[in-house]
């Protein structure tokens, strides 16, 4: 079966598409030809795969053949089943006649010999000729197709369909495209089954001596092939799969030994998406193939059906994994295959399989999640392949142009140099080309850091390449190593110092280069000399030359300035796609290496933005070994670019590494470009953080404790990561309340500049009045220069012998407590009610200190309308000592200890007040104290007394005055309490009168009764009484009264009664004329005898400390009102009774009051309208309701016993004995008018009624 391998690729190359044969009976495929062929390809269909499932497949391509066409005449037999997939899947039988007779004789037994082949699947296409205008022609075509029908239908399935070529109907078409697709389902069937059966059999073999794997890929392919035509793709990527592994089986195999491939021209060129690269019959090699060709191969008929399934995803999965694999394939088969082959076909490979993907997924639809992925796999591969010429670079002498990064060191450092049989020699006309390498590798020096820094270059190859290419040549030399080293220890692409410095120690000179002398076995004197590191480089390229047949390839590594844009391309396409993927940081790191690039050209911009990202990369990982390398190039930029910002921070950048990345001379050049730059002329201010640098943190212990509105002093500890002494010009902490986040902080500010030294300081700082709360350290600011700084970094303290422990966790513990607002002392009045009006009185602030002194403290006294304070006497103050507090101490303490603290303890001092300011003495800030301030409470209003029938009504504000203090205190007299004290003032009595009996001849006893006002004993020494016009005295006529017992003591909350005989006076007509006096005065000259810790006492005047039980004679007069009786009204008013159960709460009720004329009024009496009575209603709104007209007239008769009654509907509202409402009788005196009753009463008013309705039935 191996011999059909050229016809089996000659005819898989011809047949791209499934076959229909057409048996043209009557010569009708001319005529119908371009009909059946617009019908391509057919649009869908159901085909079978090969687990007999159906598939829905689209744009399935097939073409029409005659059976009479040489391409199916000239085939093989059929009894070579191995190309079955190229014979016709469905044969269309055209045939037409027009007489039943024809085609009974000549058209049935010929179709009966065409159709007799069981393994064919056909149907037959009646084509109609008949016009339809022609009726029996028509009638004629209709009888002998539904012969055909009846002949070759069967039940299970119609073979039969009809074309009117005049009149074509639509479902023609669509019956055809069935039929054809149900044909090519069957054989499809059947052939996959014939093919599984045979790959079956070839299976059960493979491990036989006659296996034969050419065979088994024929039916293998040819299965595949055949899904592939009926587009069934997925079916053809699963038998290529298949036949991956059962050939990786055979590779596998021990005992035969197979060539590898790959040594022909062109095979660096990777052949991964070109299946047709190679004829299978070239890389053929007994039963089997070479694996560098055929691993290909699979691979790329793999990759064309995944591309027909719009995957270049899974192009682009399976492909880097294979490179990966087919790369150490290549490296076991090294020392066969050219020079550098490995390395070239991978950057082939990855290059054409990063172009084919990419453009094939920009065309078709995008996932996001795989396109990151995919994105991924372009990076891997543009990495890779970037990787590899770097490699490739390196041995042709362009290493040191490459930049000694961590990431370029990470990949070449562990990728070995190539590892051929024999490395190349030097060609004999290459001398011009060695000494233009020695010169590029002297002119060679590595690039100078800023700063000076010294630090060794990372390598880039993962030995000494001299070593190895003189170790892999065909003669080994054993010269002398500098005659290797050509003659210098540093040519050996910047690892060749280390290595020598590691085999000669510096302090040993060595010997000169000599020629060689071979006394060692197995040498003799035709062994060549070593090769220098130029020749190296100079055999490398000349055997690259001849491996890589792409011209463009070698152009690329035939300049330095080929290169490194080919290396530029390669980096930007890895980052680009890094970038869009998951593995943004591949991309930040191979942004280093563009910058290295840019840096080279002198494009700092670029240089400097690529810097930034992956030193921002590295710095949040915490790679500082590798942020040491790439900080000071990004610096460097920065100073180029003139960007003082970006510099400076750069610096404190590298001054916060660890300490052991840089020595102290480099870190001492850092801080002096800090100190420079920010004392330098610079434009504008510069704003840096130094979070890393400058830290933070309070004192140990507990926190800073202050009272609301409280200055204080706070400590703050500062570490300082610069190696030597800075000044800082200013300096200020941020200070963070913790019960609001979103309150900005309230900053503190050095007073003078502040000098830091390396590691621990301590920092003093004037803290204000804050408000209440905890607080946090928040951000340290200041200046050096024109910089501006800023740090929010916490350190915790260290430990006692360590300056320099340093923790960036933000403490949770305050550094300052500011107390809620709380009383910090306490202002009280001793007394503030029973003073006397009219008298200077001594009133009691008790001034008391909570758990704060009141040294310093100024008390401002204000007082209010009606008060005054008596400035002509001194203020005395004393210390205070409760009752209540002395009572609990005494119990504690014992009554011996208690009265020897009182006495220690008792203080007493006369205090002067200026401007209304008093000053405490420094006694009293800690202890309670009492202030004894004299004032006066002025009234001009005599004093009124009252009646039995109308008693005395007292309103609250009566006699108050107010008094305002205001203390100030405090260490700064920040703090401040305000309170207004109220003060009481009131007269000694309260007179109220009655006449208490009426004698015979017409005179009266009025009794006075005194009522005590005040908490003092007072003493009446003597009374009289001056009376008001209408009344005289009786008896003595001095208006003394008639019991004369004084003097008279009257105390405290007590009273006193006074009788005087009164009569009513004449008047005439001369007393007419003269004004009338409405009052009656009451004087009363008296004492008091009081303390004025508990109230009313003597005035200030008349003492000035203690108690006082007998004073000056005071005089005290009060207005009284006497009221002629009523002896002869002129109206009656009676309150009419009601019933005694009307009276309910909500409901209404009529009040009526009877009114009555008795006789005439006087004419000095008499109203303007005589016979209309203003009445008017008074009742309490708490207890009633009126519903009626409060207020009115009412037509009264002015005859002599008229009488009306005066009906109000009224509403009661609360229940109990109440007052009902009063009828009043404005217009007229009261001496005029006679009640009944004559006093006032009670009435009794039920709860409402219960009510049903908001009962609840249990």
């Amino acid at each position: 079966m191996t011999n059909y391998l050229a016809q089996f690729q000659t005819i898989k190359n011809a047949c791209d598409h499934l076959v229909i044969a057409v048996e043209d009976v009557n010569d009708l495929w001319p005529t119908i030809k371009s009909r059946f062929e617009e019908r391509l390809p057919f649009k869908k269909g159901f085909l079978n795969n090969k687990t007999r499932n159906s598939v829905f497949v689209e744009n399935l391509h097939a073409e029409f053949i005659l059976t009479t066409d040489a391409r199916l005449r000239s085939r093989y037999p059929q009894e070579q089943y191995l190309f079955w997939f190229r014979e016709p899947y469905a044969t269309v039988v055209l045939v037409t006649c027009e007489d039943l007779d024809e085609f009974k004789n000549i058209l049935k037994p010929r179709l009966k010999l065409i159709v007799q082949n069981d393994e064919k699947e056909w149907f037959i296409v009646f084509v109609s000729r008949a016009h339809p205008s022609n009726d029996q022609a028509t009638k004629m075509a209709k009888k002998v197709y539904s012969k055909i029908e009846v002949d070759f239908n069967s039940k299970k399935r119609e073979r039969c369909c009809k074309l009117d070529l005049h009149g074509t109907e639509p479902k023609f078409w669509e019956d055809l495209e069935s039929k054809i697709m149900e044909c090519i389902r069957n054989t499809l069937d059947r052939r996959v089954q014939f093919y599984e059966d045979e790959i079956r059999k070839l299976s059960e073999q493979r491990f036989m001596p006659v296996w034969n794997f050419c065979n088994f890929f024929i039916l293998k392919e040819s299965l595949a092939f055949m899904f592939e035509m009926a587009n069934l793709h997925e079916d053809a990527l699963r038998e290529y799969d298949e036949l991956e592994l059962c050939y990786q089986e055979t590779v596998n195999v021990t005992g035969k030994r197979r060539e590898f491939g790959g040594v022909d021209h062109g095979d660096d060129q990777a052949a991964l998406l070109n299946p047709g690269d190679k004829l299978l019959t070239q890389i053929v090699q007994d039963d089997s193939f070479r694996e560098f060709e055929f691993k290909q191969y699979l691979f790329a008929c793999q990759a064309k059906l995944l591309f027909k399934l719009n995957r270049p995803f899974e192009v682009a999965s399976r492909g880097y994994p294979f490179i990966i694999n087919f790369s150490k394939a290549l490296a076991s088969h090294e020392n066969i295959l050219p020079f550098c082959m490995r390395e070239v076909w991978v950057i082939t490979a990855c290059l054409a399989l990063i172009n084919e993907t990419g453009c094939r997924y920009r065309d078709g639809p995008v996932v996001p999640d795989t396109e990151k992925e995919f994105c991924r796999l372009q990076g891997d591969l543009y990495s890779l392949c970037r990787i590899k010429f770097m490699r490739l670079a390196c041995l042709i002498g362009y290493g040191a142009d490459i930049e000694k990064s961590p990431v370029n060191s990470a990949s070449l450092s562990m990728l070995p140099w190539p590892k051929p049989a024999v490395w190349p020699s030097v060609p004999p006309d290459a001398s011009t080309e060695v000494l233009a390498k020695e010169k590029m590798i002297l002119q060679a020096t590595p690039r100078a850091k800023h700063f000076g820094i010294q630090r060794k270059p990372l390598p880039l190859e993962p030995a000494v390449l001299v070593r190895e290419a003189n170790r892999r040549r065909a003669s080994l030399s054993g010269g002398n190593m500098y005659e290797i080293l050509d003659g210098s220890p540093n040519c050996i692409d910047g690892s060749g110092s280390d290595a020598s410095s590691k085999m000669f120690p510096s302090n040993k000179v060595q010997p000169t280069s000599m020629s060689r002398t071979n006394s060692s076995p197995g040498f003799d004197g035709s062994i060549d000399r070593p090769m220098r590191l130029a020749e190296i480089y100079v055999a490398a390229e000349h055997a690259l030359k001849h491996t890589i047949s792409n011209p463009e390839l070698w152009k690329t590594l035939s300049s330095k300035e080929e290169l490194e844009q080919k290396y530029l391309e390669l980096t930007k396409g890895a980052a680009e796609n890094y970038h869009q993927s998951w593995w943004k940081r591949h991309g930040v790191v191979l942004d280093g290496e563009i910058a290295a690039v840019c840096f080279q050209r002198g494009n700092f911009d670029l240089a400097a933005k690529s810097y930034e990202k992956v030193c921002a990369l590295y710095a949040g990982e915490g790679w500082q070994d590798l942020l040491a390398e790439v900080l000071p190039n990004l610096a460097e930029c920065q100073r180029m670019l003139n960007d003082q910002a970006g510099y400076l921070s750069s610096c404190v950048r590298l001054l916060s590494l660890d300490k052991g990345l840089f020595s102290t001379k480099e870190r001492q050049a850092f801080q002096s470009e800090v100190v420079s730059l920010a004392h330098s002329e610079m434009k504008n201010t510069v704003p840096l953080d130094v979070s890393s640098l400058i830290t933070f943190s309070g004192n140990p212990g507990p926190p800073l404790e202050l009272c609301d509105g409280d200055p204080g002093t706070l400590s703050v500890t500062l570490w300082s990561g610069f190696p030597d002494g800075i000044t800082l010009d200013s300096l200020s902490l941020t200070l963070m309340p913790t019960y609001n986040a979103d309150e900005g902080g309230k900053a503190l500010r050095s007073s003078s500049a502040t000098v830091l030294k390396p590691g621990k300081n301590t920092i003093t700082f004037a803290l204000p009045p804050q408000k209440p709360g905890s607080y946090v350290l928040g951000v340290l600011t200041g200046r050096i220069g024109h910089l501006s700084f800023r740090s929010h970094s916490f350190s915790k303290v260290g430990p006692a012998d360590s300056d320099d422990f340093m923790s960036y966790e933000k403490p949770t513990r305050p550094i300052l407590k500011v107390f809620n607002p709380r009383p910090l002392v306490d202002l009280a009045a001793a007394v503030s009610s029973g003073l006397l009006i009219n008298e200077a009185q001594w009133i009691g602030v008790i001034a008391r200190p909570i758990n704060y002194s009141l040294k310093g403290a100024v008390l401002h006294i204000d007082t209010g309308p009606g008060l005054q304070t008596e400035e002509s006497h001194v203020i005395e103050m004393e210390s205070y000592i409760n009752e209540s507090e002395s009572s609990a101490e005494m119990e504690n303490h014992g009554h011996a200890d208690l009265d020897s603290s009182q006495a220690v303890n008792k203080y007493f001092e006369q205090l002067v007040l200026l401007d209304g300011k008093i000053d405490f003495p420094d006694w009293a800030s800690d202890v309670t104290s009492i202030l004894w301030i004299p004032v006066r409470a002025t009234e001009d209003r005599l004093a009124r007394g009252s009646s039995s029938v109308a008693p005395q009504k007292q309103s609250i504000v009566d006699g108050m005055r107010t008094i305002a203090l205001r203390l100030e205190f405090g260490a700064s007299h920040n703090q401040i309490f305000e309170r207004t004290i109220a003060l009481h003032f009131t007269d000694p009595f309260h007179v109220s009168t009655r006449v208490a009996d009426k004698c015979n001849d017409g005179s009266m006893l009025l009794q006075v009764t005194l009522h005590s006002q005040v908490k003092a004993s007072l003493t009446i020494y003597d009374a009289w009484l001056d009376l008001q016009d209408g009344f005289v005295h009786t008896g003595q006529g001095d208006g003394r009264p008639t019991s004369g017992f004084f003097p008279l003591v009257i105390s405290p909350n007590s009273r006193a009664g006074l009788l005087f005989s009164i009569g009513l006076g004449k008047t005439t007509a001369e007393d007419e004329t003269e004004p009338i006096e409405s009052d009656s005065i009451l004087s009363i000259r008296y004492g008091i005898s009081g303390d004025r810790n508990s109230g009313a006492h003597p005035p200030v005047a008349t003492k000035s400390n203690g108690i006082e039980s007998v004073g000056e004679d005071l005089i005290f007069r009060s207005a009284l009102v006497l009221q002629r009786p009523v002896l002869d009204p002129c109206i009656a008013v009676g309150f009419l009774p009601l019933p005694s159960d009307c009276l309910r709460v909500g409901q209404l009720v009529t009040m009526q009051w009877r009114v009555e004329r008795l006789k005439d009024f006087e004419e000095n009496e008499l109203p303007k309208n005589n016979d209309e009575v203003l009445y008017e209603v008074s009742a309490n709104s708490e207890n009633w309701m009126v519903a009626g007209r409060k207020r009115g007239h009412v037509c009264l008769s002015t005859k002599q016993g008229s009488r009306i009654v005066i009906s109000i509907l009224c509403l009661p509202l609360a229940a109990g004995y109440v007052r009902p409402p009063q009828l009043m009788l404005p217009d007229i005196d009261e001496a005029n008018i006679s009640n009944s009753p004559a006093g006032p009463h009670l009435v009794c008013v039920l709860p409402p009624a219960l009510s049903s309705s908001y009962c609840i039935p249990a």
